[in-house]
């Protein structure tokens, strides 16, 4: 689990823009929505100011998102 949580925060580093592709949560925001990486916390989740304003965090092997070029 450590070597995934480093991986994470070595891929999705602060500042990066990345686009919602899935998300199995009532309150997600619509996927094609696009964000912010604010970070990666210490559980491997990727912390993300949507453009809607959502905060909602993605949790990886769960959710997915693509990296904006």
């Amino acid at each position: 689990m450590r070597d995934e949580i480093a991986k994470a925060k070595a891929t999705y580093l602060a500042g990066m823009r990345v686009r919602l592709v899935k998300m199995d949560d009532i309150q997600a925001p619509p996927i094609g929505t696009e964000g912010t990486v604010r970070g990666v916390d210490d559980i491997g989740s990727v912390m993300v100011a949507w453009d809607n304003g959502s905060g909602l965090n993605v949790v990886l092997g769960e959710d997915e998102i693509e990296v904006v070029k």
